[in-house]
C-alpha cells in the first residue's frame, strides 16, 4: 500500500520516514518530495508497505506528533491528470 504522510518537517529525510514507519512493519520504500527549483523539502512524502502493516501504522501515525507537527497520514489516491 502506498501512503502519503503530510506535515513533515521540512528537514525529514527519506531515513527517517523508514525509521518512524519501520516501527510498525517491513518499509518496502520512502521518499520526501522535494520542490525541482530549489531542492527543499515540500512537506510530504509517501511510503511504501504491505497492506498487511500498512494500516495499523496510518491508525497509529495519523495525527502523531513528529518534529513538533501533527503528521496527516492515509492511503495515497492516485494522481489526478492535469488539465
Amino acid at each position: 500500500m502506498n501512503i502519503y504522510v503530510g506535515n513533515l518537517p521540512f528537514t525529514t529525510t527519506a531515513a527517517d520516514l523508514e525509521r518512524l514507519f519501520g516501527e510498525y512493519g517491513e518499509v518496502t520504500s520512502a521518499a520526501v518530495i522535494t520542490d525541482r527549483e530549489t531542492g527543499r523539502s515540500r512537506g510530504f512524502g509517501f511510503v511504501e508497505m504491505p497492506d498487511s502493516v500498512a494500516s495499523n501504522a496510518i491508525e497509529q501515525l495519523n495525527r502523531a506528533d513528529f518534529g513538533g507537527r501533527p503528521l496527516t497520514v492515509n492511503e495515497a489516491r492516485p494522481r489526478q491528470p492535469r488539465r
